[in-house]
């Protein structure tokens, strides 16, 4: 099941090979945007290849999750993908997404660090393979089938003139920065773990921030709801961090 979600809370995850216990933590962002910058600019074959065969579920979910252009193995989809991103406007998101994401260091540092103490907090759960992608501002964060895909497009900054130009909110466009990649990440990778009841879904969000700034060791999110979940936790020290997001 594909989870994904508008920008609200606020890569496929790869663990390196290692040798010791440190390494078989490190996080490192797998760059599935730069083969389909390259397909996309260039239309060469041998990305095509690459994408379909080295990361079909990152391709299957962009073009027929993010970008919904039909499915994967239609006979003219890969035409209808290059002439899709022929577009201006989305052919200046490729060129600020390579400008402005010419390294990931510091992301894979801080997913690092981050899901390593959400791991402590969590320690049954599975993490995701983080990757990065080019969408066409819709979806921020998609998780699905042990992957978790980050839109790079919805993070090149508030001032970014193409968000001004589509009508983002100055709450929506605060968030669409650098900055909030990696609470994103937590926050939607959560989200699919502990999903929303039906009723109450604004106290479930804060207890998923609330855990958010615990995994960030920051108060990412600061706000009224969130202070209600920190008073609730300091009040019940023994509730675990699995049984407040299992809160109905």
């Amino acid at each position: 099941m594909l989870f994904s979600m508008a920008v609200c809370l606020g890569c496929q995850w790869h663990l390196r090979p290692a040798n010791d216990a440190v390494d078989e933590r490190r996080v490192s962002i797998v760059r599935y945007d730069r083969i389909e910058h390259l397909y996309l600019t260039t239309a060469d074959f041998a990305a095509l290849q690459q994408m379909k065969t080295a990361y079909p579920m990152q391709t299957r979910m962009l073009i027929e999750d993010v970008l919904k252009l039909g499915r994967v193995d239609e006979s003219d989809i890969n035409t209808r993908f290059l002439l899709f991103f022929q577009d201006s406007t989305l052919q200046a998101l490729m060129r600020d997404v390579e400008r402005q994401y010419a390294s990931t260091d510091d992301l894979d540092d801080l997913l690092t660090e981050s899901f390593g103490r959400l791991r402590d907090m969590l320690p049954s759960i599975e993490l995701p393979s983080v990757y990065t992608q080019i969408g066409s501002l819709d979806q921020s964060i998609i998780v699905g089938k042990g992957l978790l895909g980050i839109s790079l497009d919805k993070y090149l900054g508030s001032d970014h003139p193409l968000y001004l130009r589509f009508g983002y909110t100055d709450e929506q466009r605060s968030m669409m920065q650098r900055q909030y990649i990696v609470p994103d990440c937590l926050g939607f990778f959560l989200m699919s773990l502990f999903p929303p009841p039906d009723d109450h879904t604004d106290e479930h969000v804060a207890r998923i921030q609330y855990v958010v700034n615990q995994a960030m060791g920051q108060k990412i999110f600061d706000h009224q709801k969130v202070a209600h979940v920190e008073d609730y936790m300091r009040q019940h020290p023994d509730t675990s961090v699995e049984a407040l997001l299992s809160m109905r």
